[in-house]
């Protein structure tokens, strides 16, 4: 979508985010969530319902606890989510300060627009 404003020339989230982020389901076993996050390059998946609202997050450590569990008991539940309008700028230093290494990005309805990294915004 277009921006209008001051601000236009300042780059945001949607200019950066990546949508080809993992995702997974509650149900789903852990173990497996873990092969297919891993064969695809990425260290955290994006749990999501059905309708792609965004319901939890596993990062590094989520994903290497016990590969049996359901996917539902490992993540981390309603994780911090940032709009795709929010300037690039301004998340390198939230992550920074929070000691992020990746965040969702969703709609304003959770809707998972996309996962941002560390390295997306330059911390």
């Amino acid at each position: 979508m277009p921006t209008e404003g001051t601000n236009t020339q300042r780059p945001r989230l949607v200019d950066v985010v990546r949508r080809d982020a993992p995702t997974c389901s509650l149900g789903e076993r852990l173990g497996d969530v873990r092969d297919r996050v891993v064969a695809a390059g990425w260290d955290a998946c994006v749990v999501v319902s059905q309708d792609r609202v965004v319901l939890g997050l596993l990062r590094a450590n989520e994903l290497r606890a016990d590969p049996q569990l359901p996917v539902e008991r490992a993540m981390r539940p309603g994780p911090s989510t940032y709009r795709p309008f929010v300037s690039v700028a301004e998340m390198r230093r939230t992550m920074t300060e929070r000691d992020l290494d990746c965040s969702p990005v969703t709609t304003s309805d959770g809707k998972l627009v996309g996962l941002v990294r560390k390295q997306d915004v330059g911390a």
